[in-house]
């Protein structure tokens, strides 16, 4: 099942979206007594609440309706650092990881995890900003995002997997020049509209364990292609390892790391400027597609 948050009548609401995402069912008619956010809808399904197959063709889908399909997480989003073998040494080499002194420590020997404030969150087909003064080293970083459903804390890596709802597609986009300057990364990454998400949910029964291919282009000229299997921390350790600190709440989201091909993996680094697309895809879930926009000083 792929569920979406879909302008309707200029207001944004949960819809169920067909394999094809061609076309959309309000789920305020499907299953009127849902809640009306998406975090709600989650919480309320795992908890037991269902959805009625469609008995109607549905109304058709352009990708101008979608926003991202959990506008209001129930709290930042957590992301993992350098959690891909090739671009751990490519990030080390580029001279912005300021959390690596040496070669040697270049893979993390645990998952490295910070915040990106929900505020940064946008559309799948919403423009990037260029802030003035934070637009100098911006990157992309396609990733898969894990969407927690049923919530608990110290969680077992061999249920972990259990605990997810679904995945989606992000980019954590990167001002490189603040995340090596202020050390920590939480400026450099949670800047407004730094995360785009979508285009909507893909439920866990759809994906399963396997391997997913994820991929980015900028201007379509191919930056990344690799597999989650090469994950150096996969998604059941993350799992163990946040809930072990804080309990999971339905609604959280997971971005899990991007793999080799960043613009500072280049030399010289290639940052994105305004204008550029940048398109992030993910297979069996979808694909989101943004263009950098300067805004006014």
């Amino acid at each position: 099942m792929r569920l979406a948050m879909i302008r309707i009548d200029g207001v944004p609401q949960p819809a169920q979206v067909d394999a094809e995402g061609r076309h959309y069912w309000p789920l305020a008619e499907l299953a009127p007594d849902l809640p009306a956010d998406m975090a709600g809808v989650i919480a309320a399904l795992t908890g037991g609440a269902r959805i009625p197959e469609p008995g109607s063709p549905g109304r058709p889908l352009a990708d101008d309706l979608l926003t991202a399909p959990l506008p209001n997480p129930p709290r930042n989003i957590f992301c993992v650092g350098k959690n891909y073998h090739a671009h751990a040494r490519e990030f080390a080499r580029s001279g912005y990881d300021s959390s690596s002194t040496s070669a040697a420590d270049a893979i993390p020997k645990a998952p490295i995890i910070f915040s990106k404030p929900f505020t940064a969150i946008s559309g799948p087909w919403d423009n990037i900003p260029l802030w003035p003064g934070l637009d100098q080293g911006v990157d992309y970083e396609a990733e898969l995002a894990v969407v927690i459903g049923r919530g608990g804390r110290n969680i077992a890596r061999d249920q972990a997997l259990q605990h997810v709802f679904g995945y989606t597609v992000v980019n954590d986009v990167t001002a490189r020049d603040l995340q090596g300057t202020h050390k920590q990364w939480l400026l450099g990454k949670g800047i407004d509209g730094f995360c785009p998400m979508g285009p909507w949910i893909v439920t866990a029964d759809e994906i399963g364990d396997r391997p997913l291919r994820i991929t980015c282009t900028v201007n379509d000229e191919a930056r990344q292609d690799a597999s989650t299997a090469d994950l150096i921390f996969d998604v059941p350790e993350l799992i163990q390892t946040i809930s072990r600190s804080m309990a999971l709440l339905p609604g959280d989201v997971i971005a899990t790391g991007t793999p080799e091909g960043v613009g500072i993996g280049f030399k010289p680094p290639r940052f994105l400027r305004d204008g550029d697309v940048v398109d992030c895809a993910i297979e069996g879930i979808g694909r989101i597609r943004n263009r950098l926009c300067r805004m006014p000083g």
